[in-house]
């Protein structure tokens, strides 16, 4: 994790907790749609929510949004320091820019003095349709070139006193893209913000997503991290929770094991291991919850769980801390599990 820390809005980046980020999709003057949207991210887990400033009307919207939610804002704007300086008096808690589009020196320092004066801090992101022509030129699209333009904005900052930073150098190749935050975390002590940028639809992005974040998470490189989905955005903070419990940043949940079944498996077992899921997603608590298919291995691979079920067709045994405790007629066998686990759960 980063050497340096940056508060936003309450939640520290380079604290050692990664920070799971999303992204509105409503536009953000329409406020009743944009507070609904963050509210459900904020149900989902999302530490911190960003909205796109597009005109006047959203930078000003940002302010009544921040009064009705929870967690930080962020206001992302491109090509115009005078909506980014309206975002930031309008209050939010962080500002998303590429200072090379933003305008000339003058109106970096603009937006510089404004995030100095509200104590708001800045993330700068290079992404590879984002790359300067003479970093293109000299690099080409390669890992060079996403970190050399992060931070050569980084740098127009500093010489404006800017401080508070964080950076990002996402491309929609996985290889890419951790390769150049492998590169960027040997050059700096600022907190990184973690994501594969246009990864794709659910599943594709999903699958991108965890392998590019989960690997540089393994290498302790990251402090936040967006899973970037053409979907609803809840589903990229459950995809992101998903990736932080994997990689074992995240350990008070219920972890649902699930036997990936075969011929022998005589009831229920895959709709059950979903309902299981569902029933416990949101739950705060460390526990370990197997559901298996069958006798053949399922009471010894649930053998460190708090609570398993393996079952056949006419039955179900249903064990406790490893120990087989009852054995209920397959029918009735997920009524009494679910009693189980709901005693467990409270």
């Amino acid at each position: 994790m980063s050497e340096k820390k940056v508060n936003v809005g309450g939640v520290l980046l380079g604290g050692g907790k990664i920070a799971v980020q999303s992204m509105t999709t409503e536009r953000t003057s329409d406020v009743e749609k944009s507070v609904a949207q963050i509210l459900r991210l904020e149900a989902a887990g999302c530490d911190i929510a960003r909205v796109a400033i597009l005109d006047e009307a959203d930078a000003r919207a940002v302010g009544n949004i921040r009064e009705r939610v929870h967690i930080p804002v962020v206001a992302d704007v491109h090509f115009s320091a005078r909506l980014a300086v309206l975002a930031v008096e309008n209050g939010a808690d962080k500002l998303r820019i590429n200072p090379g589009n933003i305008g000339g020196e003058a109106e970096i320092a603009r937006v510089a003095d404004c995030v100095r004066a509200h104590r708001v801090p800045v993330r700068v992101g290079s992404n590879t349709g984002s790359i300067e022509p003479h970093f293109l030129s000299r690099y080409g699209r390669s890992a060079e070139a996403l970190v050399e333009s992060a931070l050569a904005n980084v740098r127009l900052l500093e010489k404006h006193g800017v401080s508070d930073i964080v950076i990002s150098v996402k491309a929609s190749s996985v290889p890419l893209t951790v390769e150049a935050y492998r590169m960027l975390a040997r050059k700096t002590g600022y907190p990184l913000h973690l994501g594969v940028t246009e990864a794709g639809t659910e599943r594709s992005g999903t699958v991108k997503s965890s392998i590019g974040i989960g690997t540089l998470l393994l290498d302790g490189i990251g402090d936040t991290i967006r899973v970037s989905l053409t979907a609803d955005p809840v589903k990229e903070v459950v995809a992101g929770h998903e990736i932080l419990r994997a990689v074992g940043l995240e350990t008070d949940y219920v972890e649902v094991v699930s036997c990936p079944t075969c011929g022998r498996c005589e009831y229920d077992c895959m709709g059950l291991a979903e309902r299981v899921n569902e029933r416990v997603g949101r739950v705060a608590k460390k526990l370990k919850i197997a559901v298996m298919g069958c006798v053949v291995n399922g009471p010894g691979e649930a053998g460190d769980c708090d609570l398993g079920i393996a079952g056949g067709k006419h039955a179900c045994i249903i064990m406790e801390r490893g120990k087989e405790n009852v054995k209920v007629e397959t029918e009735r066998a997920e009524e009494v599990f679910f009693s189980r686990l709901d005693a467990l759960v409270k």
